[in-house]
C-alpha cells in the first residue's frame, strides 16, 4: 500500500514546521548545549524523528523503521568506510614515522601557522574535495593539522571552515551533475551559475579562515599570501565552471592555487612568523596543542618516502572518481537491494513535485567503486612501500576499527535520522517554510540549501531534496530557475561545516573524541554568517545584477 507524504499534517504551517524541527533541535541541543556524547545525541534525535514521523505525520511505523535502517546502511557505506580507511592510512604513516617527516617538510615551506592553514586546509583540502568529497578532505586535513601541532579545536574547526567554497563541485562535480539529472536543469547553465556565485566566496573564505584563527591583525599581516591563494583559486573556478564543465573545477583550481602560493612564498615572507597553534581568543583545547618543534631537515629520499602515501592516495582517489572507472567497477560488483516495505511505497506530492512521484529505496553495495575502497587500497600499497609486514597491516586495521567505533556508530545514527526525515516528509515541511517568503525568496531559498546540507551532510543530497522545489518556486515567483538551483548548491556549501557527520569526521581525525559539541558551537556562527552572505549575494543577482544570469558559454 502506497503512503503519500503530508507536509502540513495539522493544517497550520507554523505548528507543522515546529514539529518537523524537533528531531534536529533535539540532536543539536544535546550536542551543543548539554554536552551529550555524539552517538547518544544522534540516537536521541533519531528517536524524536521516529515519534514525529509516526504520530504527527502518520507514517506507518514499519516504513519509518525501514527508512532509518536504510539510512544506517548508507552511513556505513560510503561515509563510514571513508572515515575508517583514511584514519587507517594516517595510523600507518604515524607509526612508522613518515608522518613526522611530512610535517617537517610542510613546516620547511613555512613555519607560519597561518600559511600552513592556507596550504593544507584550503588548497590541499580543496583538491581532495574535488577528487572524492564525502568527508575525505576534512579527514585528511584535520589529521595533518593535528599532526603539525594545531590544537584539536583549531584543527577540527578550521578544516570545516576551509571545506566550504569547493563543496558544490566536490567528487568530480557530483552535486551539480545530480541536480541537473534529477530535476531537469541544463547541466552547463547551472554549473556556470554556481561558477558566478562561489568564486567571490573562494576569495573571501581564505581571509575568513585566517581571521577565525589569528584575528583581524593576524590576518592583515599576511594579506598578500591570502589574496594570492583566493584569486588563484577563484579565477580557475570561474573559468572552468563557465567554459568546461563541473567535473574538474576543484582539482584544477586547487592545483593552480597551491602552485601559486608556494611560488609566491619564494619571493615573499611575512614580517612576523605566527607560531601559536591555538585559536586566538577562547580555545578550550589550547592545553592539548603540541608545542612548536624546531624544523628538522630531511634527505630527498626521506621526503619522497613521507609524501609517497599521500601521493598514492591522491592517485587512487582521482582514478576511482572517474566515471568510466566507477562504471567498470560497478559492472564487476555492485548488487542492488530494494528495501522491502519501503521501495516505491512512498509518494512525494505537490507542491514539492508537479505530479505524485514514488520514492525509490534501493541500497547499492558498490563496495568496489566506493571512495573508501580506493583509500583502503592506497593505504595497503603505502604500507608495502613502508615495509610493513601483512600481520602488522591487519593488526593496525583492526586497531583503527576499535579506535573509531563510536564515530562509526554516530555516522550510522546520523544518516538514519537524515534518511528518515527525507522519507517522512518532515524535511520538506522545513523547506516549504522557506519557500513561503515571497520577494525574499532568493535569500531564504539559499538558506534552504544550507539547511538541506546541515540536515543530510551532503550537497548532493540537498540538491536532490530541494532542487525541484527551487525550480518550481522560482518559476512561480518569476525568478531564474538556474539561479535558485545554483543557490541551493552554493548556499548548501556553508551548511557543510555544521552537518553532524562532518563534525564527527573532524573529531575522529583529530582524536578529540566526545567533543563534537565544542566543535559545533565554534563553527555555527561562521556557518550561518557565511550562508547569509551567500543569500545576500544571490538576492543581488536576482534584483540588482541581472547581467550575471546571462549564459556566457
Amino acid at each position: 500500500m502506497v503512503w503519500q507524504q503530508i507536509y502540513d499534517p495539522f493544517g497550520n504551517m507554523v505548528l507543522s514546521t515546529v514539529l518537523a524541527a524537533i528531531p534536529v533541535v533535539v540532536m543539536l541541543a544535546a550536542l551543543g548545549f548539554f554536552h551529550i556524547k555524539a552517538h547518544i545525541a544522534a540516537g536521541m534525535g533519531l528517536v524524536a524523528a521516529l515519534l514525529v514521523a509516526v504520530f504527527a505525520y502518520g507514517m506507518p511505523a514499519d516504513m519509518a523503521g525501514r527508512a532509518a535502517l536504510f539510512g544506517g546502511f548508507t552511513g556505513l557505506l560510503p561515509i563510514g568506510w571513508i572515515v575508517l580507511n583514511i584514519i587507517f592510512l594516517h595510523q600507518l604513516t604515524e607509526q612508522n614515522g613518515s608522518f613526522k617527516v611530512l610535517q617537517d617538510s610542510l613546516s620547511g615551506i613555512t613555519e607560519d601557522r597561518r600559511i600552513q592553514l592556507l596550504l593544507i586546509a584550503f588548497c590541499f583540502g580543496a583538491f581532495f574535495e574535488g577528487a572524492a568529497g564525502f568527508g575525505t578532505p576534512v579527514a585528511v586535513t584535520a589529521a595533518i593539522l593535528i599532526g603539525l601541532g594545531f590544537s584539536p579545536l583549531a584543527a577540527s574547526g578550521l578544516s570545516l571552515i576551509a571545506n566550504t567554497a569547493p563543496v558544490a563541485f566536490g567528487a568530480l562535480g557530483t552535486p551539480i551533475l545530480t541536480l541537473a539529472k534529477v530535476h531537469g536543469y541544463d547541466v552547463m547553465e547551472v554549473t556556470a551559475m554556481v561558477g558566478r556565485q562561489l568564486p567571490f566566496f573562494s576569495l573571501l573564505v581564505p581571509f575568513w579562515l585566517i581571521w577565525a584563527f589569528a584575528g583581524r591583525k593576524g590576518m592583515w599581516e599576511i594579506w598578500p599570501a591570502i589574496l594570492v591563494t583566493g584569486v588563484s583559486f577563484a579565477v580557475p573556478q570561474f573559468l572552468v565552471s563557465n567554459f568546461i564543465g563541473p567535473e574538474l573545477v576543484d582539482i584544477i583550481a586547487a592545483i593552480v592555487s597551491m602552485a601559486c602560493l608556494i611560488g609566491f612564498l619564494r619571493v615573499w615572507k611575512p614580517k612576523a612568523v605566527w607560531t601559536s597553534p591555538s585559536l586566538r581568543g577562547n580555545d578550550v583545547s589550547a592545553a592539548e596543542a603540541k608545542p612548536p618543534q624546531p624544523v628538522v631537515q630531511h634527505t630527498r629520499a626521506e621526503l619522497v618516502a613521507a609524501w609517497m602515501p599521500w601521493a598514492i592516495l591522491s592517485v587512487f582517489v582521482f582514478i576511482w572518481g572517474l566515471p568510466p572507472v566507477k562504471a567498470w567497477l560497478n559492472g564487476l560488483f555492485a548488487p542492488a537491494f530494494p528495501m522491502a516495505g519501503l521501495h516505491n511505497l512512498i509518494e512525494k506530492v505537490p507542491p514539492v513535485v508537479p505530479l505524485p512521484t514514488k520514492e525509490g529505496a534501493v541500497y547499492t553495495l558498490n563496495l568496489l567503486s566506493a571512495t573508501g575502497t580506493a583509500i583502503l587500497l592506497s593505504a595497503v600499497v603505502s604500507a608495502i612501500f613502508m615495509k610493513y609486514n601483512p600481520v602488522a597491516i591487519v593488526r593496525t586495521f583492526f586497531k583503527t576499527i576499535w579506535l573509531v567505533k563510536f564515530s562509526l556508530l554516530t555516522i550510522v545514527l546520523m544518516l538514519a535520522l537524515g534518511t528518515l526525515t527525507r522519507y517522512s516528509g518532515t524535511d520538506t515541511t522545513l523547506g516549504l517554510a522557506f519557500a513561503n517568503t515571497g520577494v525574499l525568496y532568493p535569500f531564504f531559498g539559499t538558506l534552504m540549501g544550507w539547511l538541506g546540507v546541515a540536515l543530510t551532510g551532503s550537497d548532493t543530497a540537498s540538491n536532490v531534496l530541494f532542487g525541484g522545489m527551487q525550480k518550481v518556486a522560482a518559476e512561480q515567483l518569476g525568478l531564474s530557475p538556474n539561479l535558485m538551483g545554483a543557490a541551493n548548491s552554493s548556499g548548501g556549501v556553508m551548511g557543510k561545516m555544521i552537518d553532524a557527520q562532518s563534525i564527527v569526521v573532524a573529531s575522529t581525525a583529530t582524536r578529540w573524541f566526545d567533543r563534537e559539541g565544542e566543535i559545533l558551537r565554534y563553527v555555527f556562527f561562521h556557518s550561518i554568517a557565511l550562508a547569509c552572505l551567500v543569500g545576500l549575494y544571490v538576492t543581488l543577482q536576482a534584483y540588482v545584477w541581472p547581467f550575471t544570469l546571462m549564459v556566457v558559454h
